[in-house]
């Protein structure tokens, strides 16, 4: 029986483990993915207590922080496993949790639990759709281009165009009873395209190189759109994300032609598919 259980020795030639400090670039991204996380889960609250306006920007603020995080890192080269992951549960609470529960305050309660199913379904639609970037991040043999594209809307574009009924609402749109399934309607079809393999454009490979003559535009239009969503934010939502789901098909279309694209560069270059030459 003492073969089975034997005691514990230590070894007394172990050292104690020193540490070594952390560097301050490892630190900075997971500093911003964690106020951003600190905006989602005081939107819950916000949503809660009724203030739906303030719940809205503090999950804007957090998309826009969630965009920050991992250019930051990456100019800072301070990549790393574990920035990744709290990342990607930060994204869950922000994007998926938050504008469930603050779209179900808003109004799916009104639908009782069929409303309560849908805003499971959106926030469950962001799990499995992070989940699913996450593996595709191992992934060895997806070529390079296709980074510039996202397979299904991203956790925040879902976050941001989810919310539209709460952006018209603050316009003025007043949705009554005939209004709670269309917006219960609007909302599965987010979580649906959330969960769905539609390619969608990234632009994670923008701002690595700008031309010289687009800096100044570049600045003028920065200024120009920070402008408008400080005067007129709902407005500027509102636009954004009818924009961005109207973009949809032609993200899929410029996928599919590049897929094409590869498809036919693939068969030139393999060694079977040459023509035979011609007989004297």
């Amino acid at each position: 029986m003492d073969d089975l259980f034997p005691p514990f020795a230590p070894d007394a030639n172990d050292r104690p483990r020193r540490f070594r400090p952390v560097p301050f670039r490892l630190i900075a991204p997971n500093m911003i993915t964690l106020l951003a996380l600190c905006l989602g889960l005081t939107a819950i609250r916000l949503a809660f207590e009724g203030r739906f306006e303030p719940a809205v920007i503090a999950v804007i603020v957090a998309a826009g922080l969630d965009g920050i995080d991992g250019r930051v890192a990456r100019l800072l080269k301070g990549t790393s496993r574990f920035g990744a992951e709290l990342d990607s549960l930060a994204d869950f609470v922000n994007f998926g949790c938050a504008p469930a529960l603050i779209l179900y305050s808003f109004t799916l309660h009104n639908l009782k639990s069929v409303g309560w199913i849908v805003a499971l379904v959106f926030a469950i639609a962001m799990c499995l759709r992070l989940a699913r970037f996450n593996a595709m991040l191992d992934d060895p043999n997806r070529p390079e281009w296709k980074k510039d594209y996202f397979v299904g809307m991203p956790a925040p574009a879902g976050a941001i165009t989810g919310m539209l009924p709460l952006y018209l609402h603050f316009l003025g749109f007043d949705f009554a009873a005939w209004g709670r399934p269309v917006i219960l309607v609007y909302v599965l079809v987010i979580a649906l395209l959330v969960v769905s393999t539609v390619p969608t454009f990234s632009g994670k490979t923008w701002g690595k190189r700008v031309p010289r003559d687009l800096v100044v535009p570049i600045f003028l239009v920065v200024v120009v759109g920070f402008g408008l969503v400080i005067s007129f934010p709902f407005e500027a939502m509102a636009a954004v994300s009818v924009a961005y789901l109207a973009g949809l098909p032609f993200g899929a279309a410029q996928y599919r032609k590049r897929l094409k694209q590869e498809t036919a560069a693939e068969r030139l270059a393999a060694p079977g598919d040459s023509p035979a030459a011609p007989k004297a």
